[in-house]
């Protein structure tokens, strides 16, 4: 008796389902609000589309602050419409504090470069600032065409988290790009971790971090871990201590992302 009550729901739920399905109109599923944003794309993938921050252009570096001292200019080299490293400066930051966001940079290990591993044309973007020095969340850069590292140290990882998916690294003295999507972390009530962070990166066009969730701000020595809350953050570019010559950055750019294209 059991089994024919099941067959007879089943059945009428097969029913009711199928003749839904004939009465429904193709309107019923058709969304017409809100309507996209228009944005005029650059000339190319490299270029700023219409509604990006430019953060550097190859003339100023007034969108940047040292991160040791906010009032102060951020005076990394600027000549031939791009930055060099001075790493007798430190680290440069932003002046404005970011949430979730797309962001181009391109980079260039210079062509006499010396050194090797991570002694050898190291820097870094982190995509995040938490604090001075390199506190905070990086995206490794460093010379990876034919030079041997630790693999959650290479060019296109996020620094001792995540190993990149593939390494398309250029010869040094040729320009590479980064294209990152950024999903900044989410805290609840109390400082709790809702949602970790989020990383998309495209090195050259080529994936090598796919919606990467990480487990915290990068930690050199030990395990990353969410311990402090934050909204919003700077920006943050790497004037690495090791011998080797410095590096070079031009065309920087970000587009903020609301928060509903975040979930």
């Amino acid at each position: 008796m059991k089994i024919r009550l099941l067959l007879t729901t089943l059945l009428a739920a097969s029913l009711g389902a199928a003749h839904a399905q004939q009465t429904a109109k193709p309107e019923d599923t058709e969304v017409y609000e809100p309507v996209p944003p228009v944005v005029m794309p650059g000339k190319t993938t490299a270029d700023a589309p219409s509604d990006a921050l430019v953060l550097f252009d190859g003339k100023n570096l007034d969108q940047w602050v040292l991160t040791s001292d906010h009032k102060a200019p951020a005076n990394w080299t600027v000549a031939g419409g791009i930055m060099t490293v001075k790493k007798d400066v430190g680290n440069i930051e932003t002046k404005r504090s970011f949430g979730s966001y797309q962001l181009h940079l391109e980079w260039r290990i210079p062509a006499n470069i010396s050194g090797t591993g991570q002694a050898r044309g190291n820097s870094g973007v982190f995509l995040a600032s938490t604090g001075s020095g390199d506190l905070g969340y990086e995206l490794q850069i460093v010379d990876a065409y034919q030079n041997k590292t630790y693999v959650n140290g290479m060019a296109g990882s996020l620094y001792k988290q995540a190993i990149p998916l593939a390494n398309p690294a250029r010869r040094p003295g040729e320009w590479q790009t980064y294209d990152v999507v950024w999903t900044a972390p989410v805290f609840g009530s109390g400082g709790a971790l809702v949602t970790p962070a989020y990383a998309t990166v495209f090195f050259n066009g080529v994936l090598v971090q796919n919606h990467t969730a990480l487990t915290g701000p990068t930690q050199y020595i030990g395990k990353p871990s969410y311990q402090a809350a934050h909204g919003p953050l700077p920006i943050k570019l790497q004037a690495h201590g090791d011998k080797s010559e410095p590096l070079s950055y031009r065309n920087i750019w970000i587009r903020e992302l609301p928060a509903a294209a975040t979930k």
